[in-house]
């Protein structure tokens, strides 16, 4: 699959092939209830993010790293022009760190921090597809005692049997500064 637009709003690559999100009228979407999320691996565990948040996905590429920032920081890379940070979720999440692989990937996403606008790329170690979810398949965020902030997780999805984590980008990185300036 070569480079182009993706339906339902994103840029793809030629990384990994995604089948094509079903096509809902906005009528169908408010009817059902139901989101679409692009669904990615890191290790064997499956996460989501909002296809509304992603961008573009791209080619693990090389990273430019950037001194004295936060270890999951993995550097940054230059999007037809505009400077890119990277950060690697396995790190964030406590895994070992994301290796470059034939599937791997950077996924380009779109989050609020503050009030600014922010573009950060996040590391996979594979896109899987673009799946949608009723609002019965997804289960409230897990809760682990009191200790443990898991509000960057918005829900538990059930897809074919599968269980896979809703993630909230934006509380992921919040008290991170990753508002590295971001040329336009």
């Amino acid at each position: 699959m070569g480079d182009g637009w993706f339906p339902g709003g994103f840029y793809l690559s030629s990384c990994t092939p995604l089948p094509a999100p079903k096509e809902q009228s906005m009528s169908e979407t408010q009817a059902t209830g139901s989101t679409q999320y692009l669904t990615f691996t890191l290790g064997d565990e499956i996460f989501a993010l909002d296809v509304a948040e992603v961008r573009e996905i791209l080619d693990f590429t090389s990273v430019t790293k950037v001194p004295r920032t936060p270890s999951f920081m993995r550097g940054v890379i230059n999007l037809r022009g505009s400077v890119v940070p990277v950060m690697d979720l396995r790190l964030k999440f406590g895994m070992s760190s994301t290796k470059q692989t034939v599937n791997s990937c950077i996924i380009v996403v779109e989050m609020n921090m503050g009030e600014d606008q922010v573009v950060i790329g996040v590391l996979a170690d594979a896109v899987q597809e673009v799946i949608d979810l009723e609002p019965e398949q997804i289960e409230p965020a897990p809760r682990i005692g009191t200790k443990l902030n898991m509000d960057f997780i918005l829900g538990m999805g059930k897809h074919n049997g599968t269980f896979m984590m809703i993630l909230d980008i934006g509380k992921i990185f919040q008290g991170t500064d990753v508002s590295l300036e971001q040329a336009a």
